[in-house]
């Protein structure tokens, strides 16, 4: 089968998104909050309520797209939001895992880890699928991903309870 340019955009931007995001409310919660089964129920809502907003929002853009262009491919809208979803879900639970494993003191900065691990590897892959720099391709992603993930770790010390 051959993959549809919006088969790619969707699974990228639902993992990247997820280990972001995801990543940030995390890491934002434990830093302010501290209380392990506080974090742990808002990454579970944070993934589920996000990987469904993300894949219905995925099947109503591309589903416009295409009714704009009179094209009216419901299976390529459908197939879209279920890759969103997925995406967004499998990549969510790589910043959550590290919650249940470790001690709440140090777990955030092993959600933190794996979230640039996911990043980088996401970035690698994505650039030998696109015949580009691999190495470049997973720098970007990982720095670009880490910056914005660092944004929930400074507002959650600024907002700490």
């Amino acid at each position: 089968m051959k993959l549809k340019r919006e088969y790619l955009q969707s699974a990228m931007f639902g993992f990247n998104d997820a280990l972001v995001s995801t990543t940030g409310v995390i890491v934002g919660i434990s830093t302010g909050t501290g209380n392990k089964q506080v974090v742990i129920l808002a990454g579970f809502v944070t993934i589920l309520v996000e990987a469904l907003s993300m894949g219905t929002g995925q099947y109503l853009s591309s589903k416009s797209v295409h009714q704009l262009g009179n094209n009216k491919s419901f299976t390529t809208s459908v197939t879209s939001g279920i890759i969103m979803f997925c995406a967004y879900f499998l990549a969510g639970l790589v910043p959550l895992m590290p919650i249940f494993l470790f001690p709440i003191e140090w777990s955030r900065y092993v959600a933190i880890a794996a979230a640039l691990v996911g990043l980088f590897t996401l970035g690698y892959f994505k650039g030998k699928f696109v015949n580009v720099s691999p190495i470049r391709s997973a720098l970007e992603i990982a720095i670009i991903g880490g910056i914005a993930t660092g944004a929930g770790l400074v507002v959650g010390n600024i907002f700490a309870v």
